[in-house]
């Protein structure tokens, strides 16, 4: 199943085309490592017969970006993603710092951020969770993307007594909220019917209230069930009891913080990747780290977060679910094979860097595709 297939603007299916376009923004820190990596297994897919894709590479982002031509997100690189989209492409994107993220969505209006979390089985025996609290756990994280405290107004002014004081102010609209919650509903109705929303009624009172609202009227007419959970007892259970989790939908902030912990649940945040859209399935995917400067080079990156995000974007934007599950199944097999960079290595792992990781998840993905194997169809 799409995930994209729950948009409400998305329409039927995308079809095949013959020749993907992919707009590339490789980022900073980790990203000329991670990136490059992920994007020589179209070669491989290539080789085996899928449609030549046609990668184009975009500029500066983030805090480079920033630092040459005083912004994060450039006119440039905004050329480049409208030329891309209007091409039926998607932008796979390397971290970028600064603002560069929370602009880029307001810029294309890409309210809506996918984050699965659903345990690799090699990777069940890694991390600070038991393995038999991760059986059968498959969740969905839908965030807002495009409002609430990251979209804000703030700033600086003196206050009463002369000192300086830091201020910030947001919102959320009616219309903003019905329309991400639409979208969980929907993408719930079409998995196991079970619908969560975070908030936080003592803290931000209005807010909380109207999403509350929105959500079970929503959820009445979808005819799913809906389970309400204040943040920080959503983040706790989530961990705690992440089966009881299908469908989870939070305003922005908060669906900052609950993903990156449900990365927990995937045994590392190098492992978490998402895909951010619009309303008719324009889309940029991403990793769920950061640039990771202090590891920068050393070869020390988990490359598998970006390979896992060019997964999805294959099975999200170009309805080629053949192609990413047998992405996803090659680098379960490595990983089960025991090849690990440190953030998930376990007793009698091999711990392998950057490349070397990357590298054995193309090796396995050809030998997959040689054999006549693909992967389970995801």
């Amino acid at each position: 199943m799409r995930l994209l297939n729950a948009l409400p603007e998305a329409g039927q299916p995308r079809e095949r085309r013959s020749s993907p376009v992919i707009g590339v923004l490789t980022g900073e820190g980790v990203g000329a490592e991670i990136v490059p990596l992920a994007l020589s297994l179209l070669d491989v897919l290539t080789a085996h017969g899928t449609p030549e894709f046609v990668v184009r590479h975009g500029g500066m982002i983030g805090k480079p970006a920033m630092r040459q031509h005083g912004k994060c997100l450039t006119d440039e690189v905004v050329g480049f993603c409208e030329r891309v989209f209007a091409e039926g492409g998607a932008v796979f994107c390397g971290p970028g710092g600064d603002r560069f993220v929370y602009e880029l969505r307001a810029r294309f209006d890409l309210f809506c951020k996918f984050t699965p979390l659903r345990p690799l089985p090699a990777l069940r025996d890694t991390g600070v969770i038991r393995p038999e609290c991760l059986a059968d756990v498959d969740i969905v994280a839908v965030r807002e993307n495009t409002a609430g405290l990251y979209l804000g107004q703030w700033g600086e002014r003196a206050g009463a007594d002369g000192a300086r004081e830091a201020f910030h102010g947001f919102s959320y609209g009616e219309r903003e909220i019905e329309r991400i919650v639409r979208v969980g509903a929907a993408l719930a109705g079409q998995r196991r019917g079970r619908l969560t929303i975070t908030t936080k009624p003592g803290g931000v009172p209005s807010v909380s209230a109207l999403w509350q609202e929105l959500a079970r009227e929503i959820a009445d007419q979808a005819g799913v069930d809906l389970r309400v959970l204040e943040i920080d007892n959503a983040v706790y259970q989530l961990i705690a009891n992440a089966r009881d989790f299908d469908v989870v939908v939070s305003p922005n902030m908060f669906g900052d913080v609950l993903a990156d912990c449900g990365a927990l649940l995937l045994g590392s945040r190098g492992v978490s990747h998402s895909g951010n859209f619009d309303a008719g399935g324009h889309a940029v995917y991403q990793t769920g780290h950061g640039a990771a400067h202090d590891i920068a080079g050393t070869g020390r990156a988990n490359p598998v977060g970006q390979i896992l995000s060019l997964a999805m974007m294959l099975r999200e934007s170009f309805a080629m679910r053949r192609e990413a599950a047998a992405i996803v199944a090659a680098v379960d097999e490595t990983l089960a094979r025991g090849y690990r960079t440190a953030d998930i290595a376990s007793a009698g792992s091999r711990l392998v860097g950057t490349r070397e990781l990357g590298e054995r998840v193309g090796a396995a993905l050809d030998a997959r595709l040689s054999a006549g194997r693909g992967g389970d169809g995801a």
